[in-house]
């Protein structure tokens, strides 16, 4: 007599699994790699390979020494992700040893702290972004400019266009509105600022792959740019002299890599549709909140992290629908 085994739910297998999604990712992070090489050459190499290493040495000693795993986990693709995401949100000309720091903070506070992917309540790469620019404000805020593709330390810095907004907005002198570039600049990348948001077309291009791809659903990244375009636009049309076009905002700073990428994390964010909605309307009303009224020029790392410790309360309120569920008539 044979006998039926039955697993719990569901029973076929969509052919996903954590290692493939995550070199999904990976692949869509190339064209913004390839413009920060274009544009910051030198500097963005070293960076990036920099942050990507650490990042994949602390999960390996972390896991071994302190967390004593008998498997490691630095092959799924997650710790080479938080280093590029980590790399993308700083500029091109950060020293070497702030960008450990930042690796080991991702790594060992962001995500291994609470039991290693899956776990973690906040964005990793945010999480390291976001303690650098608190404890290393000046270094993190020194921007090069374009162009110098052999400098690192010493390259030759300028103002991002989110710093001439915020001058403008401020009414600090030596600030214009005519002072920031054009919006094919920003488009293709050709403007200071991290690695990874300059090129707004790269990103977008990323988008693409990883919806065509499904690696990611529509709902976040579209949910909050159409929401900073209504809310910049308003803005615009109350006093255009002293706030820019919304398509200025959406193609500046790390709005569009917040928006792609880092909103979009698995762990991080709601699992309903309806829950991701509200989720990336929220993010967009404060990443614009804190643009134009809060003490610095970026928001979108701020929104994503606060967004990000809501994501429990928002599934709780907007649960997908059960695999098998019939719905109940009223």
């Amino acid at each position: 007599m044979n006998r039926l085994i039955v697993s719990l739910s569901p029973h076929v297998h969509g052919g996903d699994s954590v290692k493939k999604n995550m070199y999904g990712v990976l692949v869509a992070l190339i064209p913004a790699f390839l413009v920060s090489l274009y544009f910051f050459g030198l500097g963005a190499l070293i960076v990036t390979a920099t942050s990507v290493a650490a990042c994949l040495f602390f999960e390996w000693a972390i896991g071994k020494f302190l967390m004593k795993k008998q498997t490691t986990t630095i092959c799924d693709g997650s710790a080479i992700i938080t280093g590029v995401l980590l790399a993308f949100n700083l500029p091109s000309n950060l020293p070497i040893w702030i960008i450990i720091l930042g690796a080991l903070f991702a790594i060992g506070v962001g995500k291994m702290s609470f039991g290693g992917l899956g776990c973690n309540p906040f964005n990793p790469a945010l999480a390291g972004r976001v303690f650098l620019l608190l404890s290393f404000p000046v270094q993190m805020t020194t921007w090069p400019a374009v162009g110098q593709l052999t400098a690192y330390t010493d390259a030759t810095t300028a103002a991002t266009p989110l710093a001439i907004m915020k001058g403008v907005i401020s009414g600090a002198p030596g600030y214009s509105l005519s002072d920031l570039p054009t919006s094919l600049d920003l488009l293709i990348g050709n403007n200071g600022g991290c690695l990874g948001e300059v090129s707004a077309l790269a990103l977008l291009l990323g988008l693409a792959y990883m919806l065509w791809k499904k690696i990611i659903t529509w709902h976040i990244p579209v949910s909050i740019l159409v929401t900073v375009f209504i809310f910049s636009g308003i803005m615009y049309l109350v006093n255009p002299e002293l706030y820019v076009s919304p398509v200025l905002q959406l193609l500046s700073g790390g709005l569009m890599l917040g928006a792609v990428f880092m909103a979009t994390d698995y762990v991080t964010s709601p699992m309903s549709h309806k829950g991701m909605l509200i989720y990336g309307v929220c993010i967009g009303l404060l990443t614009v909140i804190i643009r134009l009224f809060g003490a610095y020029p970026e928001g979108m790392s701020f929104a994503i992290l606060i967004m990000n410790a809501f994501t429990p309360l928002i599934n709780t309120y907007f649960k997908p629908k059960r695999f098998g569920e019939v719905a109940k008539k009223k």
